[in-house]
């Protein structure tokens, strides 16, 4: 019986989950991923040169606007400075918040293929 009620659950969900709008189902996806956590990477360029480096990055988040439901110009995060550029967690480097509008220079956000 427990492999019957297993089963009807999980088509439970699948239709409730198929029953939402995609922007729900984005949402969704995102909270799963925040929460089983990702090792993201954060490279920004200035031109075609890479200036700064972040690792170790659980999530990379848009901000939402205190007023409303807008979203606002910018991602933000918790992440490793890689200073020197090496793909590593050095001595001395250390876990810090960043920033980055949408404005500025270009950005590239990857899972970290190394590891």
């Amino acid at each position: 019986m427990h492999n019957s009620m297993k089963i009807i659950a999980a088509a439970g969900a699948l239709l409730l989950v198929a029953g939402c709008t995609q922007e729900t189902q984005n949402k969704l996806g995102r909270a799963l991923q925040n929460w089983t956590g990702t090792n993201g990477v954060l490279e920004i360029y200035a031109g075609d040169k890479l200036v700064r480096r972040f690792i170790e990055i659980d999530k990379l988040t848009t901000a939402t606007a205190t007023q409303g439901s807008g979203s606002r110009p910018y991602r933000f995060g918790y992440g490793v400075f890689d200073e020197n550029l090496n793909m590593r967690k050095d001595p001395g480097e250390k876990k810090v918040y960043f920033e980055v509008s949408d404005y500025s220079t270009p950005y590239v956000f990857f899972e970290n293929p190394y590891e």
